[in-house]
């Protein structure tokens, strides 16, 4: 390096380290790690233990909640000109106009980056220790931090555009409605929202996701820098047309955006043993197969020996093949939490209503009524008495009495017939108890 270049470098390197050390940029980075933390903390039992539920929410924290705080914060960073009335000054700085904006945004959008990834370090750390199947999602994570630093540059412009203090705030909501107005479209356009909910539960996003998220926003962003501070204007023509295709290609793929998670949609199952049925579930739930097994244990003691009963349970969102019946529909947060069933008792009496659950109809007609009543009895019957636990339905019915004083065998052979029924039927085929 000549002595020439050095002076004429070394003022714009020391404003950028003065700007990283002081004014709102510093607060912007700890306000954003504190926005997309508290609300994911406060829904922790959502997500931990999964790689997919924990980026979900933290996408959607990061784009919905950081993305205003960013735009409002370089917004208030780009009017600071104005409000100290040194606007007119920078014109006899010889540094461009583009490499004054530049240094001048360059803190916020660094420290909205740190921000954002100290979140993100402490939610994975967080979920690490529970997480049995998969990963995080790389490609996500680049698209968040192209999307907040994005939003920035475009932020900051307008704080220096709009002369009225209160444009940040403003800037802020109008930020929140755009990003979250998509999200209630049916259309495939609505991935173009940065804070478009993802789908990462079993599910990885397409190799190209990131280049063309980035695309998208980054070239907004460029084309309105260019625009702004450039000397040929024109030439933010060129990361506009580059977002114009970007969107052209997310709008036209929508939901296909994301596929199957092959790490996580295999099952994984408990040792078959005579006499017990398996238990199978995807591969992100698999440390909770001890604890379903022993929570089942009574329900399959009882259904042994019964002609038809299951010989598999499953849970991974397809549906039970020959031989084969539903597990508990239960989600992190709804019955499972870090790994633990919070109620197994339950997950028990679901298990079982899934198994003998028909959807059966007499048809109107007071004749109609009592043949369904009679049917549901039944029913409730047989489910209290597989999952050993008092009815909600129907506490004192004389029909799980009957059941309970069934002779093993004939029981046995009743409730072959039971599970025998269709799912689609008439009360007249399930059998009398």
């Amino acid at each position: 390096m000549t002595g020439s270049e050095a002076p004429a470098r070394r003022p714009a390197h020391t404003a950028l380290l003065a700007e990283l050390r002081r004014g709102i940029a510093p607060w912007t980075g700890l306000a954003l790690a504190l926005t997309v933390l508290v609300p994911m903390w406060s829904k922790a039992s959502q997500w931990q233990g999964s790689w997919g539920e924990t980026q979900n929410l933290l996408h959607s924290a990061a784009a919905l909640l950081g993305g205003p705080l960013v735009a409002a914060a370089a917004c208030w960073q780009g009017g600071r000109e104005h409000r100290r009335r040194t606007a007119e000054l920078l014109l006899s700085v010889p540094r461009g106009r583009l490499a004054q904006v530049t240094t001048a945004v360059a803190p916020i959008v660094l420290w909205a980056a740190a921000g954002y990834l100290v979140a993100l370090a402490a939610a994975f750390a967080a979920t690490a220790p529970y997480t049995a199947a998969g990963g995080p999602s790389v490609s996500v994570v680049a698209a968040d931090l192209g999307f907040l630093m994005s939003i920035g540059f475009v932020g900051f412009v307008v704080g220096r555009l709009v002369r009225w203090r209160l444009i940040a705030p403003v800037s802020a909501v109008c930020a929140y409605v755009v990003l979250g107005f998509p999200g209630y479209l049916d259309a495939s356009a609505r991935f173009l929202s940065p804070a478009q909910e993802v789908f990462l539960e079993g599910s990885v996003p397409v190799w190209w996701f990131a280049p063309v998220l980035v695309t998208w926003t980054g070239g907004i962003a460029v084309a309105v820098l260019l625009g702004y501070a450039a000397r040929r204007r024109h030439l933010a023509v060129v990361p506009l047309a580059l977002a114009i295709t970007a969107a052209t290609v997310i709008a036209h793929t929508g939901e296909d955006l994301f596929r199957d998670d092959p790490a996580v949609a295999y099952r994984v199952c408990t040792k078959a043993a005579p006499g017990t049925p398996q238990i199978c579930v995807r591969a992100d739930d698999a440390p909770v197969l001890p604890q379903a097994s022993e929570a089942l244990r009574g329900m399959f003691s009882r259904l042994e020996g019964v002609p038809g009963a299951p010989v598999r349970y499953v849970r991974n969102g397809s549906e039970p093949q020959d031989g084969e019946a539903a597990l508990a529909s239960v989600g992190r947060g709804w019955g499972i939490t870090r790994n633990r069933l919070t109620d197994p008792h339950r997950y028990v009496y679901d298990t079982a209503l899934g198994l003998v659950n028909h959807n059966c109809s007499a048809g109107p007609g007071e004749k109609g009524r009592k043949q369904d009543e009679r049917m549901a009895r039944t029913t409730d019957a047989v489910i209290s008495w597989l999952s050993g636990e008092d009815s909600p339905w129907y506490p004192d019915s004389r029909q799980l009495a009957r059941l309970e004083a069934m002779p093993d065998a004939e029981r046995k052979v009743w409730l072959g017939r039971f599970l025998a029924v269709p799912a689609h039927c008439t009360p007249a085929e399930v059998p009398v108890l």
